[in-house]
């Protein structure tokens, strides 16, 4: 089996533009997100030893889950009973499994308040779905990032319900066929992929379980990555980045608005530093 470049994604928040969030989560911001990792095939064993390591040692029964471990609740609710020092060490570890596997973080981030500003009433209120969006955006920078070391590109996705899974391969054969579905005078900039390079560098398309070590290794580093966004001063993505686990780490700062990960529709949020 050849060596590939493996992307693994997470989604986080609603998809549907005009769809009531309902109670906010824990960060107070109203975003939808497909996002994770990018690993190289022949690596992926100690990525995956280095979260056997770590569920080990804290005896992790169920899968890594980020909003149940920062809620500390669900299948994470035990951690209400570790004393101070030993739930800071535990919060240690797991961003030492972060910082330590071989993997790199990638995400694409939709602020869907601006979303909605910029092209509700442009689609008479029926815009494509966020996910779409999203998809297209993160798969085809990651297959630049592939192309970048001679790889091509496998895409995992977290299994979700049948129509919204079938609604992510129906995207990735698009852009195997078409090409990005954005118009070409707006999207110019961004020196989007043709359908013939899509192709070439597209691999497979395999869904994942929420079992998958890759998986939670994806969801764990979306949740930075978002809040990025919005505060660049956020901890765990301020640490990402200054140990070099995120895409920005590896690209020229001038090729980030082409290749690194997208915040889209940010244009009304007031970012923190």
């Amino acid at each position: 089996m050849p060596t590939t470049l493996n992307l693994y994604l997470d989604d986080s928040g609603t998809r549907h533009p005009t769809r009531d969030p309902g109670k906010r989560a824990d960060h107070g911001y109203d975003w939808f997100a497909l996002g994770g990792i990018l690993v190289r095939s022949d690596e992926e064993e100690v990525a995956r030893n280095d979260h056997r390591d770590f569920c080990k040692k804290w005896d992790v029964k169920a899968p890594l889950h980020s909003s149940e471990i920062r809620s500390q609740n669900r299948n994470f609710d035990w951690l209400r009973q570790l004393d101070a020092g030993e739930k800071t060490q535990f919060y240690e570890d797991l961003y030492d499994l972060m910082r330590r596997a071989p993997v790199i973080g990638i995400a694409c981030t939709i602020d869907r308040p601006g979303y909605n500003a910029r092209y509700l009433e442009m689609y008479q209120k029926r815009p494509w779905q966020l996910c779409k969006t999203a998809f297209t955006v993160v798969v085809e920078r990651a297959v630049k990032f592939a192309r970048s070391k001679d790889l091509k590109l496998r895409v995992h996705p977290e299994r979700c319900n049948k129509p919204e899974d079938s609604l992510l391969k129906a995207y990735y054969d698009e852009l195997k066929t078409s090409g990005m579905p954005f118009a070409k005078d707006s999207s110019g900039k961004y020196a989007p992929l043709t359908s013939v390079e899509l192709s070439a560098s597209l691999y497979e398309f395999q869904l994942k379980y929420k079992t998958s070590p890759m998986a939670q290794l994806a969801d764990l580093f979306l949740w930075p990555i978002c809040m990025g966004g919005y505060h660049a001063s956020n901890r765990p993505y301020k640490r990402l980045m200054e140990d070099g686990k995120l895409i920005e780490c590896h690209i020229e700062k001038d090729d980030w608005p082409m290749l690194a990960s997208k915040y889209s529709c940010f244009e009304q949020v007031h970012r923190k530093p």
